[in-house]
């Protein structure tokens, strides 16, 4: 790698690491601050409130890290400008060092972002799920005050009578109105939380479960023992069936074994998009500022807001998917990547210099 490259690929991942570390670090204080409330209720202490933190950060990494690659591109670029940098490269090598040092850093950066959507996203997801369910053991087991309402999760209520000293507990009462078409509620006489190799359980004995429609439908089932996984109480409804706790390697397993389905096509298209996202915006960055201009215009707008501008319209696009969950999550990202490449060749062909015909007269 020549010198120049190297100068320009340290200068652009060092914009880029600086703004995502401290993105991150102000949305991991967001996430403590949120759940603040939830663990200290619960009974736990901070060295589990900045866990829950850290594990629930990975997603929203995806939401925000392309935009900070993005930012830093575009902020170490301008910085070059301002500094007649960009001028001077542009003379003496032409446009090639810095393609060669973005493309760099916008390689590498697609893999981690690749990297995190595909592996670290789902184990942190899978950690997540494991600590609530614990915490939520705990609570049932050892940390409700009995004869007391408490809410273990929003739209969950959970009463117990007494605690002995086996860790039995008595009269145990869980209302479950999360489901807008369906309320539970189960009763039991006796209740215990063990953990098994399928996580936390929660062992009813002789009690009922009992449903209600909101037309006013009325279903009893009486048990003499019913094993409820704590994670339900926990994890949204559709976390069972969810996708999202599951690498890329177990996802392709499962093709293999099953077969493809529209909901593996469509998380694999989300998980390997981000890649795209990350590349099409940078692209696109590329071609608005990465070539010196003279002019001066009396309305000065900062390059960051039209990278934020573009994320957003990005994100709107993600979120509304509107061909579909195969091509809605990568949209976005073909769109700028089409863009930006177009845009970056037209401009590089106004930039190229003819050659001389002939000899100068002296």
């Amino acid at each position: 790698m020549r010198r120049l490259t190297s100068y320009l690929v340290r200068l652009f991942a060092t914009d880029t690491l600086i703004l995502f570390g401290v993105v991150s670090f102000l949305l991991w204080l967001v996430q403590c601050l949120r759940i603040f409330d939830t663990v200290s209720l619960k009974g736990q202490g901070l060295l589990t409130l900045a866990q829950q933190g850290l594990l629930s950060m990975p997603p929203l990494v995806l939401t925000f890290a392309f935009v900070c690659i993005g930012i830093g591109l575009a902020r170490a670029i301008v910085a070059l400008q301002a500094s007649r940098e960009l001028h001077i490269i542009h003379t003496a090598d032409g446009f090639s060092p810095l393609l060669r040092s973005a493309l760099f850093v916008v390689g590498v950066s697609a893999l981690v972002v690749m990297l995190i959507s595909n592996f670290i996203a789902p184990l942190a997801r899978q950690q997540l799920d494991t600590l609530n369910a614990s915490i939520t053991a705990d609570l049932v087991s050892s940390t409700l005050r009995p004869g007391q309402f408490s809410q273990v999760t929003p739209g969950v209520l959970v009463l117990i009578g007494e605690r002995s000293g086996n860790g039995v507990i008595s009269e145990f009462f869980a209302d479950d109105r999360r489901d807008p078409n369906e309320r539970r509620t189960y009763i039991a006489d006796s209740a215990t939380v063990a953990e098994s190799d399928d996580g936390y359980i929660l062992e009813l004995r002789d009690g009922a479960i009992q449903t209600r429609t909101p037309r006013g439908q009325f279903s009893e089932i009486r048990f003499g023992r019913y094993r409820l996984n704590v994670d339900r109480f926990n994890t949204d409804l559709d976390n069972g069936s969810s996708l999202s706790p599951v690498d890329t390697i177990a996802l392709l397993q499962r093709v293999a074994s099953t077969g493809m389905t529209e909901r593996i096509a469509g998380e694999l298209v989300e998980r390997f998009g981000e890649g795209l996202r990350v590349l099409g915006l940078c692209l696109l960055v590329l071609a608005l500022c990465a070539f010196p201009s003279g002019s001066r215009t009396r309305l000065n707008v900062p390059m960051e807001v039209f990278v934020l501008f573009i994320a957003f319209c990005d994100l709107a696009i993600t979120s509304y998917r509107p061909f579909g969950p195969l091509i809605g999550p990568i949209l976005g990202g073909a769109v700028m990547t089409l863009i930006g490449f177009v845009v970056l060749v037209w401009r590089t062909r106004l930039r190229r210099i003819p050659p001389v015909r002939g000899e100068v007269p002296t």
